[in-house]
């Protein structure tokens, strides 16, 4: 039977440096490592200079990929005829929601109206550079 470990989504993008940029700038999230496009090694921090066709984020428990578009195709075969985004949002549950939230706006960012949905949770959604749907929930008190 097979056990699943974790889930790390890997999103095509067309530029990594921007997508990371993005990243570190907006979510304060980490860069674990980088591949340059000569795909000859690993790289814990970007070069200047440099072009990069994958990289590896985290914050917290959470972790991201990020593939450049060219690569991302030549892996993901079942991805050659489909444009970059999908219908799908990529649901953070975090702590401490309502300074999150005032920190994006403050950032200039134009995220949804933070609420609390019919399920419980108090919410609000953020699109990337790239235009992938980030949703951010924290429970309510009870």
């Amino acid at each position: 039977m097979m056990k699943a470990n974790k889930l790390t989504p890997n999103l095509e993008v067309t530029n990594i440096r921007e997508t990371i940029e993005f990243y570190q700038s907006v979510l304060d999230f980490s860069l674990v490592m980088a591949v340059p496009e000569t795909q000859d090694g690993i790289e814990q921090s970007l070069r200047d200079g440099k072009e990069y066709v994958y990289a590896l984020l985290s914050k917290d428990n959470v972790e991201m990929m990020f593939q450049r578009s060219d690569s991302f195709k030549e892996d993901v075969r079942l991805a050659r005829d489909l444009s970059i985004g999908a219908s799908v949002s990529f649901y953070m549950e975090i702590d401490g929601i309502d300074a999150f939230y005032e920190q994006i706006k403050n950032k200039g960012m134009h995220p949804t109206e933070l609420k609390i949905a019919w399920y419980g949770m108090r919410e609000f959604y953020l699109t990337d550079n790239n235009g992938y749907i980030l949703g951010f929930a924290e429970k309510t008190k009870p």
